[in-house]
């Protein structure tokens, strides 16, 4: 299917599909009640990604460290903040894929399984991926000198 089509069924649907939700659900508890529960969610959302984007940091900062590239932490931040997005805008549904992505153990499921689609992991690693199975480039560090006969 053509991405464009995709795109622009998510850009119209999704508002519409979170309208019919917030509506559906305003009618039942009311719609100050509904009101009060979005603006909660959007607080609680914004604290939750503040805590877990700082550590999220350390974990980048202690990577770097270690002399290793924190690439699996800066898809986790990536995702961080999206999730924060989604937690801002108003709807039930954003707001669950956002409280979903800020699960640890999700998140980084979800990383790995886009990194195997990919290719960037080996599709033959079994169990739960680490950052070993990650590619990657190594650097032996030395000095060297040339000797001319």
């Amino acid at each position: 299917m053509n991405p464009g089509i995709i795109f622009l069924l998510i850009l119209v649907g999704a508002p519409l599909l979170e309208l019919y939700v917030l509506i559906s659900v305003g009618s039942e508890i009311g719609a100050l009640t509904t009101i009060l529960i979005s603006i909660f969610t959007a607080v609680l959302g914004a604290a939750l990604v503040r805590m877990q984007g700082v550590s999220v940091l350390m974990r980048v900062q202690s990577t770097l460290a270690r002399g290793e590239a924190p690439a699996l932490e800066m898809l986790e931040g990536a995702l961080l903040m999206i999730s924060g997005v989604m937690l801002l805008f108003p709807g039930f549904i954003t707001d669950i894929i956002g409280f979903l992505i800020l699960v640890p153990p999700l998140r980084r499921k979800f990383i790995i399984a886009a990194l195997r689609r990919s290719g960037a992991l080996s599709p033959a690693a079994t169990g739960s991926a680490s950052e070993a199975e990650v590619r990657r480039v190594n650097i032996i560090q030395g000095e060297y000198r040339r000797d001319d006969d």
